[in-house]
């Protein structure tokens, strides 16, 4: 598969050279992107080569690494938009790395690139924090999907806290400041990955609403992860474990039998805290 993305790349970057008025895929992808600056840690060169010059035909510029130890290192200097990151790597694997990152930046998008044979580990991946994955072997076109998704999300992520609707939410003991992504619980800062938080704030956001696990999915993660509902269910498990004072009996994330979950409203708060 790589070998023919190779191929196809030389050819339409042939073509494109010689008739420029036909260059419709960077034009319109330029346009309505800022440069956004991406870190690979892959050791494998092909897969890296590969999925560095298409990420470059997103206007963004690239650094490669091929160490899980040292990519760490360059994932810690805050200078990256976006950290595409190999499952298997030498010195420090990838889901290491990706918890190391996750303990210090929770905000950063991660992508996570696995084999077919990895299912637990891309699961847990997720849970530790990655924002999304792809399965080797991927096809350009993915490639390239999954990586405009996680841009809007960040586009709209910053174009939503410049609105006046991003404001703090109050309900019962709990507070949500979507610029600060900062949660309060009884006077008290809780520490919440970037997942945890997303789920929180759209739960507050739209107090009463039920959303299916298929729809916080496509709403928190962005893209559809057909077969992984359980990952959801972790994300709220955890959650409740850090905003309920007794998980088993939730007082402000409710399941919703047959749907999936929602956040009570506010008489039902009121009354649990009488």
């Amino acid at each position: 598969m790589y070998l023919i993305d190779s191929i196809c790349i030389s050819v339409r970057d042939t073509f494109v050279k010689n008739f420029p008025i036909f260059d419709i895929y960077n034009s319109v992808s330029k346009k309505n992107m800022t440069v956004k600056r991406v870190l690979i840690i892959e050791d494998d060169t092909a897969i890296a080569n590969l999925v560095e010059i298409h990420v470059k035909d997103l206007d963004c510029t690239v650094e490669k690494v091929a160490d899980g130890v040292e990519g760490l290192k360059k994932a810690l200097s805050g200078k990256h938009d976006l950290i595409i990151l190999d499952l298997m790597l030498p010195g420090m694997s990838g889901l290491d790395v990706c918890k190391e990152i996750r303990a210090v930046n929770r905000t950063i998008p991660i992508l996570m690139l696995t084999a077919r044979s990895e299912e637990f580990d891309r699961v847990l991946g997720l849970e530790l924090g990655a924002d999304d994955y792809l399965t080797k072997p991927f096809g350009v076109r993915e490639l390239v999907a999954r990586v405009k998704a996680i841009f809007r999300r960040i586009d709209i992520a910053k174009q939503d806290l410049k609105k006046n609707d991003a404001k703090e939410l109050r309900i019962g003991k709990l507070s949500i400041d979507p610029q600060k992504r900062r949660v309060i619980l009884n006077s008290e800062k809780l520490e919440l990955t970037a997942k945890e938080f997303d789920l929180l704030y759209l739960f507050m956001k739209n107090q009463g609403r039920a959303y299916s696990r298929q729809e916080l999915l496509d709403v928190v993660w962005g893209y559809q992860f057909d077969g992984y509902d359980h990952t959801v269910n972790s994300h709220i498990n955890r959650l409740r474990a850090k905003i309920e004072t007794d998980p088993s009996k939730p007082k402000y994330i409710l399941t919703v039998w047959g749907v999936g979950y929602r956040f009570a409203e506010q008489e039902e708060i009121a009354s649990n805290h009488a």
